[in-house]
């Protein structure tokens, strides 16, 4: 038996929250906005503590630096039950901070800085992926994924120890890579979840089934397509499935796609088909948008399971060849 349900690899960084920020200012350097609030964050981060909320026995593996914002996340996760023993901390590189400006209807801008581009080595630790059932990339494309050696390695490991692998991916801030980069890595794959930006970035197509295309001539088994207000897409070699939002009132998008590919993973480790899954799924990125903060909002699995049963009441259109 695995130790761990899921083991979530990659950034842990504190978020500084700008909510309803004025552009005008209010005297020669002062500016207002409606609220400011510091929120621990990244996407391993996210995806961890949502998985644990949704009663999955998981680890992290981060980086954080030995400083105050490394000792708040570290504080948030341990406090959220996540096992941190896979944590890497070290005095010699911050820890990564964004400042993140959110909108009224939920979209918003984020500031990086040279902490995020510092790479970890997971493929160091390699041993620590037997432990687990499902491996989750919180961002293909991004430290420490944005090296193709870091990424063969990690994938190869996961996928020899049988682990379910998820990929979820970001747009390059530092070091651009693309599929024909990592070509020989897509095989271990088993579901990558880009949005539809980065979908269309990666593969250079328009629509989302042109998207799905490129990803599984590559050689990924399934790939799902984050359409935010429009929901998701889906398609492996054999389905095709479309399925619509959940129609909320979004306060802060921040972590919904990570709450997303959390809560997906955890539904299949339960045993749900894809489709049941993949509507789960969209339930937890909906609950993620109802507060400030990407893990503020969700509660528990019985949360996510009651906005469905009151939004959802037609099936997903599947369409099999």
């Amino acid at each position: 038996m695995k130790n761990k349900d899921i083991l979530c690899i990659g950034t842990a960084l504190v978020d500084s929250i700008i909510k309803g920020f004025d552009e005008k200012p209010v005297s020669a350097t002062g500016y207002r906005a409606v609220s400011g609030t510091l929120n621990v964050g990244g996407e391993a981060v996210n995806e961890a503590v949502t998985a644990v909320k949704l009663g999955m026995k998981t680890g992290i593996m981060c980086f954080l630096g030995e400083d105050k914002a490394g000792d708040m996340i570290m504080d948030s996760l341990q406090r959220s039950g996540v096992d941190t023993s896979c944590v890497i901390r070290e005095k010699d590189h911050p820890t990564p901070v964004t400042t993140m400006f959110v909108n009224d209807d939920g979209t918003r801008r984020s500031i990086t800085n040279e902490a995020h581009s510092y790479n970890f080595h997971p493929e160091l630790y390699t041993e620590k992926l037997k432990d687990t059932g499902a491996v989750i990339l919180g961002s293909l494309f991004r430290a420490p994924f944005n090296d193709p050696g870091v990424i063969h390695k990690v994938l190869e490991s996961a996928g020899e120890a049988g682990a379910l692998i998820f990929a979820d991916t970001k747009l390059p801030n530092f070091n651009p890579l693309t599929l024909e980069d990592i070509k020989d890595s897509l095989q271990y794959i088993d579901f990558i979840t880009p949005n539809e930006d980065e979908a269309g970035y990666y593969t250079r197509k328009e629509t989302p089934e042109e998207m799905a295309e490129v990803f599984l001539g590559m050689g990924i088994k399934n790939v799902i397509i984050k359409l935010g207000h429009k929901g998701c897409y889906f398609r492996n070699a054999d389905m095709e499935i479309r399925l619509p939002a959940c129609n909320i009132d979004a306060v802060d998008a921040t972590g919904a796609g990570d709450s997303f590919v959390a809560g997906f993973a955890s539904e299949l480790l339960r045993g749900a088909d894809v489709s049941e899954a993949l509507r789960f799924g969209n339930g937890c990125g909906a609950v993620c948008t109802t507060a400030v903060g990407a893990t503020t909002a969700l509660k528990d699995r019985e949360q996510v399971l009651k906005l469905i049963n009151a939004i959802f009441s037609v099936s997903a259109l599947r369409c099999e060849d």
